[in-house]
């Protein structure tokens, strides 16, 4: 396992440099989880007869191993964070090619449990290798790139699931076991294929919770809580209430990814020119003014173009997330962000262990009343990022910091 500095990955083919290698794992994995998501709402219906009761339990199991996300600090005291990524990738691509054969609740609660162990221990530690390994001035532009492939991911698979599932009558055993096979074989090319990069500065492999990144955490939090609830339910709604069939509700989340595809790299340069609190801003509107129509389809009976149309701005508007990641990059001492990272995506899961299960027995009475509590969710994280000064720095984490003197453009 051959170590070498940033700096001198520079000598190494293009292909091989730190920066291809966060795409390729930001290829590989929506490959198995995107397709994941787009059977598993009518996967569950089918096979196990779940109602909004069971799907809220099933995503709160989801999100418990993203809530011991500070797990990670403690693995990387054996390995190395690029050698966890990768073993975490295999963990998400073996369980996904398995889930069929768990059809029962017990064993798709099991299957889930692994498998999101898998992306959650990816994406924390995916998350710090891109703040370490990608310079600041770029960071912006580059997790835009970032996003837009991973969205383009999600479309070859969401695309191919179109195409074949009723051509080819596919079964959910074999889609799962291609899918997650796939993602497999990448994460051992990553591992083989590429050296050990070695970030200029050493990362403090314990617990850090500094006062001065509370704004970040209380966004973490928000963003988690709010989340939840479009992921559990909005997908939930278009198959239980719209009948939505499996290459149904895979065509909008091609749409959604397609979006995002165009859309993430324009964002980058969006975030770049316009800093953080602007960018956030103008999600935290968008997504209150979403959840709100959301309720509106339950309450006043909009139809189902309105709400596939809903869908998709709310998926374009969640893209922007990553203006958290460049925001914690331009305020954070740079040994902080490995144990921040795994910090935050437990702060970040704090509401996910619980939301889903209790508003699966609200979305029993009151389905426009989960989506409601959403839009005050997005108010109040909208209150969080107007604190977010218009150039973060060390020092001057939000804007009741002593104002620093802008930079040259």
């Amino acid at each position: 396992m051959r170590i070498l500095p940033l700096a001198d990955a520079r000598d190494l083919p293009v292909w091989q440099r730190p920066v291809p290698l966060l795409f390729l794992m930001a290829f590989a994995m929506p490959i198995a989880f995107a397709t994941w998501s787009a059977l598993l709402n009518n996967f569950v219906i089918e096979v196990a007869d779940f109602t909004g009761v069971e799907i809220g339990w099933l995503h709160t199991v989801r999100e418990i191993p993203g809530f011991f996300a500070v797990g990670v600090i403690a693995l990387i005291l054996f390995m190395r964070e690029q050698v966890l990524g990768v073993v975490a990738l295999l963990m998400l691509g073996v369980s996904t090619a398995v889930t069929a054969w768990f059809p029962s609740l017990g064993g798709i609660l099991t299957i889930t449990m692994l498998s999101s162990i898998g992306f959650h221990y990816f994406e924390t530690v995916n998350q710090s290798l891109q703040l370490q390994w990608i310079e600041k001035g770029k960071a912006p532009q580059l997790l835009g790139w970032i996003v837009g492939i991973g969205s383009g991911a999600s479309l070859l698979a969401y695309g191919m699931l179109v195409l074949t599932w009723k051509t080819f009558d596919l079964s959910y055993n074999f889609v799962y076991l291609a899918s997650g096979g796939v993602t497999a074989l990448i994460a051992v090319f990553c591992f083989f294929a590429y050296p050990q990069f070695e970030a200029p500065n050493p990362q403090i492999k314990k617990m850090v919770l500094r006062r001065r990144y509370w704004l970040y955490y209380a966004l973490q939090f928000m963003s988690g809580a709010r989340r939840q609830i479009f992921v559990v339910f909005a997908a939930f709604m278009m198959v239980e209430r719209f009948g939505f069939e499996v290459h149904e509700v895979t065509a909008l989340f091609l749409i959604n990814f397609l979006a995002n595809m165009l859309f993430a790299p324009l964002m980058g340069r969006a975030v770049a020119r316009w800093g953080e609190r602007r960018a956030l801003t103008f999600e935290y509107v968008g997504l209150t003014i979403v959840f709100l129509a959301y309720g509106g389809i339950y309450w006043f009976g909009w139809g189902v173009v309105l709400a596939a149309t809903l869908y998709v701005i709310d998926h374009i508007f969640f893209a922007l997330a990553f203006a958290l990641k460049t925001y914690f990059q331009k305020i954070a001492d740079p040994g902080d962000i490995a144990p921040t990272a795994a910090v935050a995506f437990t702060i970040n899961h704090i509401a996910a262990v619980f939301l889903p299960a209790l508003l699966g027995y609200l979305w029993i009475v009151s389905p426009g009343g989960v989506f409601v509590l959403a839009a005050c969710m997005a108010v109040t994280s909208l209150c969080l990022a107007l604190m977010i000064p218009r150039y973060p720095a060390p020092g001057h984490e939000t804007v009741f910091a002593t104002p620093l003197a802008a930079p040259a453009e």
